[in-house]
């Protein structure tokens, strides 16, 4: 890729931190590449759905397993927001941190514990496990993107 195809998708803005400027570079996402990334979480969450409606499952099961995507969802978003926060120089409470990491390892070890005692084929587990981890990659990738183009957005305003 040439250097200045690099550059002209890049968008700088400055802030001010403790009477210092600091520059914070943001590329825009592409348009296919925000597609996809709504596509995935779409397919992700979707199909984990589906599978649910059609499982054979106790009603209480089908809502443990929903309430775990629901879980997930939050908690990555979560994760991403407060990593983004901090890299922005946005205050972010270590106690609020370390809270969203833990609730994202718990979400997914609840799930797998879930599937290992579930009465389900093998097939079905890897479903399940590979519906989740899709959901939970693509909602932090659309949050990515979200904040992307809102700093690639700010930073356009104010350049004009």
């Amino acid at each position: 890729m040439e250097a200045s195809n690099f550059s002209n998708s890049e968008n700088m803005s400055h802030k001010v931190k403790n009477n210092h400027f600091e520059t914070i570079t943001s590329n825009k996402p592409t348009s296919a590449f925000i597609g996809a990334s709504w596509i995935a979480l779409l397919t992700g969450m979707v199909s984990y759905c589906i599978g649910l409606w059609n499982a054979e499952m106790e009603l209480n099961e089908k809502g443990y397993y929903f309430s775990i995507l629901l879980f997930g969802l939050f908690s990555v978003i979560s994760v991403q927001k407060s990593v983004r926060d901090r890299l922005e120089g946005i205050p972010v409470t270590d106690m609020y941190y370390g809270i969203s990491w833990f609730t994202t390892l718990i979400s997914i070890l609840l799930l797998i514990i879930g599937l290992w005692n579930a009465n389900l084929q093998l097939s079905e587990k890897g479903f399940y496990g590979m519906a989740f981890l899709l959901s939970l990659f693509s909602a932090i990738t659309v949050q990515k993107n979200t904040r992307d183009l809102l700093l690639s957005n700010q930073s356009e305003k104010s350049s004009e």
